[in-house]
């Protein structure tokens, strides 16, 4: 703890040349600011989040550092409701929150409609993403220069897109790579291997074997 109390109170930034250090938040960029982050989080849902669940006024709660996809009952509470009580939790910590337009909410790089019986997703792109990605001509390593393309193929691979879906997906990952001199074949020998690992069977989990 001594040790974490360190590093954490290592806590500087630059604005106009005056060197400044913030009274409360972490390190953006530390290694560990990451795991703070998520063990404060996590300290603050478990009293204050997991009975709503329990109760079923939430019926879907994740979230991925700061960003919180929720489902709630409407018959038992509201985005008004859910708001306030959120901004009590912390003095520190107010909810920006982002309610569905026509049954359609964005979150993170995916886009969640609402139909009868189910969700529906489907990729979404900011209005501030560009098609611009490490150029096939620069000096970088050949790994380098895929990730981009294996983080939006592995979606396109993984999520469950209808095929009109992952047909647009796969076009528009290969007019980006165009844009960006990357030879079409290796992201088709790309996607070939990634199907190919998503299609293995997993192995099984020595702990489920054991209980049997």
């Amino acid at each position: 703890m001594q040790l974490l109390e360190t590093i954490l109170a290592q806590n500087y930034f630059t604005f106009q040349n005056q060197i400044y250090q913030p009274e409360k938040g972490i390190t953006m960029g530390s290694p560990i600011s990451e795991t703070v982050a998520e063990i404060f989080l996590q300290h603050l849902e478990k009293p204050h989040i997991k009975h709503l669940i329990g109760s079923k006024h939430l019926i879907f709660y994740a979230g991925y550092v700061d960003d919180i996809f929720i489902i709630y009952d409407s018959s038992l509470t509201s985005p008004t409701n859910i708001q306030h009580y959120m901004d009590t939790i912390h003095d520190n910590i107010k909810l920006n929150a982002t309610h569905e337009t026509n049954e359609k909410v964005n979150f993170l790089d995916l886009s969640v409609t609402r139909k009868p019986t189910s969700l529906e997703l489907d990729i979404y792109c900011k209005p501030t993403s560009t098609d611009t990605t490490i150029n096939f001509l620069s000096n970088h390593p050949l790994e380098q220069k895929l990730a981009a393309y294996r983080f939006s193929i592995n979606g396109m691979l993984s999520l469950p897109l209808s095929k009109i879906q992952q047909h647009k997906e796969c076009k528009n990952i290969k007019q980006t790579a165009r844009n960006n001199n990357i030879p079409i074949h290796l992201l088709i020998k790309l996607r070939h291997n990634m199907q190919k690992k998503l299609n293995q069977p997993h192995p099984p989990n020595p702990s489920t074997q054991n209980k049997k």
